[in-house]
């Protein structure tokens, strides 16, 4: 395991911010054998830490680093934002690509990915040894992809969401409740992990039973007006796929 000596000896890591990022890291870490402070409230300095890890939203970010005296390493965890608001400092980025609940436990980590940045060589190593510490399997995203590799990440999460409640709310029409619909998420998110969007696709688009997909629009239009657009992009983009 990597070693965190990247920070001075025998300094502690600050993470500022007690939201759940914050709260889960520093669990995480502490479970890790790393020493941590905090989490601490926003407006810390760091005194007395080799490193601060900011968890606080990103638009805090620029004012808690002005707020970390000289010395330390300050990393933040936002995925959409560069390295930038951490300047004069020497600077790092942590962003877990996923969601943590409010019940995460000192495991919560472990398995997924997570994207790193460093303004110097010491600092990216410094971002690796905290992921590989948790659990997490990082890759460095350059501050030019920051926007898109978040982007990315609002569509496997909020929009899959999204689309599920979609997909609630019209079962719900027909009596069928959402646990029934739970298995066949499962599966077809299951199929895209191992096959890729274009082998894991079914249904009557890929299959170009264009006279089911316009009895479903019709139903849709009748049952859930209000879904009707999100249906016909979906239709189109499902399409796109189904070409490749």
């Amino acid at each position: 395991m990597r070693e965190l000596d990247s920070s001075p000896v025998g300094h502690p890591l600050a993470i500022v911010g007690a939201g759940r990022l914050g709260t889960a890291l520093a669990a995480a870490l502490r479970a890790a054998g790393v020493p941590v402070q905090g989490p601490l409230g926003r407006g810390a300095d760091g005194a007395g830490s080799g490193a601060v890890l900011l968890c606080v939203p990103d638009a805090q970010i620029a004012a808690a680093a002005a707020a970390v005296a000289p010395g330390p390493l300050v990393g933040h965890c936002s995925g959409a934002t560069t390295l930038a608001p951490l300047a004069p400092h020497e600077a790092f980025s942590l962003h877990p690509l996923m969601t943590v609940p409010r019940d995460a436990g000192p495991g919560v980590f472990s398995g997924a990915g997570a994207a790193i940045a460093g303004s110097t060589p010491r600092a990216l190593s410094f971002a690796a040894g905290l992921a590989e510490r948790v659990g997490l399997r990082a890759t460095e995203v350059a501050d030019a992809d920051r926007v898109a590799y978040h982007a990315a990440a609002a569509i496997a999460a909020n929009f899959v969401t999204t689309l599920m409640g979609a997909a609630e709310r019209l079962a719900a029409t027909a009596g069928v409740e959402r646990a029934l619909l739970v298995p066949l998420v499962a599966a077809a998110v299951d199929n895209w992990a191992r096959l890729g969007a274009e082998q894991a696709l079914t249904g009557p688009i890929v299959r170009g039973d264009e006279d089911t997909v316009a009895r479903q629009r019709a139903a849709v239009k009748e049952r859930a007006p209000e879904l009707l657009v999100l249906w016909d992009a979906m239709v189109g983009a499902t399409r796109e796929v189904a070409a490749q």
